[in-house]
């Protein structure tokens, strides 16, 4: 009688760069019944990512979903993004989601996704996309955060008051290292009655297109 195992579990189990490449080499060279396999809460590398992902697009591997990150949220965000893009966003360093490419994507979502230790994106283009305040609020969670994030595009979008606000809040985080922050037709004439705040807001970011 034999067993075939078809989902293994290896969460916070320490495995480092090195080991990740361990594992992509064993399967690709033994392809197993293996289908799904655990990895969160361990450090691949960029490197230990882009060999697992490289894997799963190989035809000879049954492998189909590998878990790296700890919260489901991100998770979801980054299986989402997979199947619209075809690509994980976790080997990219750009991501556009334009013209309301983020579908049905919630954007706490795509936050936990940004925010992700894994996440090693540096810019990313959400113009002409329809933005709310919960969506400006929750970008602002992001820029308050520490990520990679250099650059970021909103041109083409309409943001309230309450939005600039939000976003402005997120700029004047001390951990906030976006360099450029693309504005352009987002009605930004609205920043003049926030006066001092969307001032020293700005001031961190040091290229600004609107």
């Amino acid at each position: 009688m034999f067993f075939f195992i078809n989902v293994v579990r290896l969460s916070n189990c320490s495995i480092t760069e090195e080991g990740y490449k361990a594992l992509a080499s064993a399967l690709r060279s033994n392809p197993s019944h293996l289908i799904e396999l655990d990895l969160r809460g361990n450090d691949p590398g960029q490197s230990g990512v882009k060999e697992l992902n490289d894997l799963i697009q190989d035809d000879s591997c049954k492998l189909k979903i590998i878990r790296f990150l700890k919260s489901p949220a991100a998770q979801e965000a980054c299986d989402y993004l997979i199947k619209v893009q075809g690509t994980s966003p976790l080997v990219l360093k750009e991501l556009d989601l334009s013209e309301d490419k983020i579908g049905d994507l919630d954007w706490e979502k795509l936050s936990a996704l940004l925010i992700d230790s894994h996440s090693k994106l540096e810019k990313i283009k959400v113009s002409s996309c329809k933005q709310t305040e919960k969506s400006c609020s929750v970008l602002a969670t992001v820029l308050s955060s520490k990520t990679t994030l250099k650059e970021i595009n909103l041109n083409n979008s309409y943001l309230l008051d309450s939005g600039i606000k939000e976003i402005c809040e997120g700029l004047k985080n001390p951990v906030c290292e976006l360099k450029i922050l693309k504005l352009s037709d987002c009605n930004l004439y609205i920043c003049r009655f926030l006066g001092p705040a969307a001032n020293k807001a700005f001031q961190y970011v040091t290229g600004i297109v609107g």
